[in-house]
């Protein structure tokens, strides 16, 4: 499978943030497949945020938890994140990633990545 991530590169303290992941290759909904949402600071090792499952299942990072939602649209074959009361903290290349191992999502060495794109949180 193949991902792309998009979604805006600046975004303002405080709002939120929405990207995009679009999957091709295979469809989210079978093969048993984990979709997740990583992210990586600058200087900083890789983060996993959350994942949602080929059934729907949504898994979150705890202390992301509370400001993070993961969605899906079954028949754009796209993955959604959205982040509210963003800080510059949140400042990272966020990654769309895929496994049909959900231990391999969790440890964060999933098989397939989308390139990453690039989000800065500034006024």
């Amino acid at each position: 499978v193949q991902l792309q991530e998009s979604g805006p590169g600046l975004v303002k303290p405080s709002q939120t943030l929405s990207l995009t992941c679009t999957v091709s290759g295979g469809s989210i909904t079978t093969g048993y497949y984990y979709w997740t949402w990583i992210r990586q600071p600058p200087e900083k090792g890789l983060e996993w945020m959350g994942t949602i499952s080929y059934s729907g299942d949504t898994y979150y990072s705890p202390s992301l938890k509370s400001r993070t939602s993961i969605s899906r649209d079954n028949a754009k074959n796209m993955v959604y994140l959205q982040m509210n009361s963003l800080k510059p903290e949140d400042t990272a290349v966020y990654y769309c990633a895929g496994d049909q191992s959900l231990h391999k999502i969790m440890v964060v060495t999933p098989g397939s990545w989308g390139q990453g794109t690039q989000v800065t949180v500034s006024s």
